[in-house]
């Protein structure tokens, strides 16, 4: 794996006027057959959602293949597992992660059979999308069993888990809610604009996707208030988001392949990449992955190698 990708974001936001050179972000692609789309890192590698399966793969090329019906959704790798959400079944599908076989099919729900939707672990559970009509279900990996039922607003669809808590998003009633894990209890709400969809928390903030508009909202967790919006471009659906290096990643759709967002100016400091339409992106501290399923390729975001003397 090459150098950081963050640490140059971060010393040019902070020591340039300008935005970094796009050429210091160098992508290396690779053909994915199917219709590779959510993404979860693994290591070195990454897992992605394709279709009646998940597959895990390295910049060298798959390294497993798992059956899945139907996998939807962004998915969560934590307690040695992977945890997908299975829209054909609702059903949650649990996979060791050294021998890529499944443990479990946890009989969960899946609030959101279309497939815009997520897995996400927190507070020695895991959590997911269980009921249009407003259900988050929670998941004890020691018993692969629903240990709680959490009543939040209907078509309640998208989480994110940091800062003590669980957060998640009614795309049509444009809420965001605050859960405490302590309770199993929604404690705190706030109205954001047109069409949230995917958020995340990192960088000292929660951020959600104001896909309607085009912007991402910075929330206080602590406050449950806005503390400001970046704006990205005319809309962002379809988008993903991740937190991590000292920026805020966008996967878009126009315009260009993702975006970073600098957390303290919000500033967009990085447009990499041409559009490729719909896909994801997970951060780690050696590159970005991205997924393109509309052209069926999977990238690698990094650094280029040092020039030898």
């Amino acid at each position: 794996m090459k150098r950081l990708i963050g640490s140059t974001l971060l010393l040019a936001t902070l020591c340039a006027a300008s935005p970094p050179d796009p050429k210091l972000v160098e992508e290396h692609s690779f053909e994915v057959p199917g219709s590779a789309d959510f993404l979860a890192v693994d290591g070195d590698t990454v897992w992605a959602t394709n279709r009646g399966r998940v597959e895990q793969w390295s910049t060298e090329g798959k390294k497993a293949t798992v059956e899945v019906p139907r996998p939807c959704g962004a998915m969560a790798a934590a307690y040695g597992s992977l945890w997908v959400a299975n829209c054909t079944g609702g059903n949650l599908y649990r996979i060791d992660l050294k021998t890529a076989q499944v443990q479990a099919i946890i009989p969960t729900g899946i609030g959101n059979p279309k497939g815009e939707t997520n897995v996400v672990a927190g507070a020695g559970s895991i959590w997911v999308p269980s009921e249009d009509a407003g259900k988050v279900a929670r998941v004890d990996p020691a018993t692969n069993k629903v240990i709680a039922s959490i009543e939040v607003e209907p078509h309640t669809h998208y989480l994110a888990f940091g800062f003590g808590a669980l957060w998640a998003v009614s795309n049509p009633s444009q809420l965001l809610q605050k859960i405490d894990p302590k309770t199993n209890k929604v404690s705190r709400t706030l109205k954001v604009d047109l069409a949230p969809g995917f958020l995340a928390a990192g960088e000292g903030a929660v951020w959600v996707q104001e896909q309607g508009v085009g912007t991402v909202a910075r929330i206080d967790p602590k406050k449950v208030k806005v503390t400001g919006r970046a704006k990205v471009g005319e809309k962002l659906a379809y988008g993903d988001i991740d937190t991590g290096g000292g920026a805020v990643w966008l996967r878009t759709t126009e315009d260009q392949t993702f975006v970073a967002i600098d957390p303290k100016s919000l500033e967009v400091v990085v447009r990499a990449g041409k559009p490729v339409g719909s896909g994801a992106l997970r951060y780690t501290p050696s590159g970005i992955w991205t997924s393109a399923h509309d052209i069926k390729t999977m990238s690698w975001w990094a650094e280029p190698a040092p020039k030898a003397d």
